[in-house]
């Protein structure tokens, strides 16, 4: 009875697509959803005229759902005195709690920690996320000195080098996919970069780069392969400290090493 039911509510979308679509809408669920997505899509804070404009909406239109994703804990207002809003670690804790995100970080961090108290440097997980990376976990320093990002923090793919050792240890099916995200905002010079620096990560096995972002900051990357492709990308964000003695070749040792032992974890 239920399999019958079901065939018919498929073929009721199908015949009558435009009032069904008119009668399952939900207008304020939709204006929520699409303030969230707006907000992961940009990595700066926004406003809400700026969100209105964005969405080609009203402000008063937008105003009290901002206000009720601020309450619900989705959103917050900057916290430096900046205006505008950005999306906090919410959705990625609930996202988190799904079985595949929670067997990496089981897996990941005990690795990241002993990595980061031997090289005393921190050290990041990232995931895709649309045509996004995403930092779902890190383990900073235990030195007095370090750089590390926030845990949420969000880049294009095509902006970051582990976004290149995404894309080319990605499954072909997953590449034909982003490929016309990345294209859609950047001219064809620099896809073909970006495809050139996913290539030679893969050749490699590994990324090692300056960052794009901060001066005298060298990103070391090493995919963590799952059963379909890179699942993550473990990366150091290397900084010269004088005290230490640690070379760039250990550093990537034991990065490449740890990798391993993650994506060992993954498929056992």
């Amino acid at each position: 009875m239920t399999s019958i039911m079901t065939k018919e509510l498929d073929s009721a979308f199908l015949e009558n697509g435009d009032d069904a679509e008119r009668k399952y809408r939900a207008p304020a669920l939709e204006k929520g959803l699409d303030i969230l997505e707006l907000l992961a899509r940009n990595s700066s804070p926004m406003t809400t005229s700026q969100m209105a404009a964005a969405l080609g909406r009203s402000v008063s239109e937008l105003f009290r759902m901002v206000l009720a994703l601020e309450y619900r804990g989705f959103i917050t207002q900057m916290p430096d005195g900046r205006d505008g809003y950005m999306l906090t670690n919410k959705l990625f804790t609930l996202g988190i709690s799904q079985g595949t995100a929670k067997t990496l970080l089981e897996v990941a961090l005990p690795v990241m920690k002993e990595l980061t108290r031997e090289l005393g440097q921190s050290c990041h997980l990232v995931v895709p996320s649309g045509d996004q990376i995403v930092v779902v976990a890190r383990l900073e320093s235990p030195m007095d000195l370090g750089f590390s990002v926030r845990v949420g923090y969000r880049r294009r793919l095509i902006d970051t080098n582990s976004g290149a050792l995404l894309y080319g240890f990605a499954t072909p099916d997953v590449q034909a996919g982003w490929l016309p995200l990345l294209s859609a905002t950047v001219d064809l010079e620099r896809i073909e970069r970006f495809l050139a620096k996913a290539r030679k990560g893969v050749d490699q096995g590994y990324i090692q780069l300056a960052s794009d972002f901060v001066d005298g900051v060298t990103d070391f990357c090493v995919p963590i392969i799952g059963v379909h492709g890179a699942a993550a990308v473990l990366i150091i964000p290397f900084i010269h400290i004088k005290s230490q003695a640690i070379s760039t070749e250990r550093v990537l040792e034991r990065l490449l090493q740890a990798s391993d032992k993650i994506s060992q974890g993954l498929i056992d």
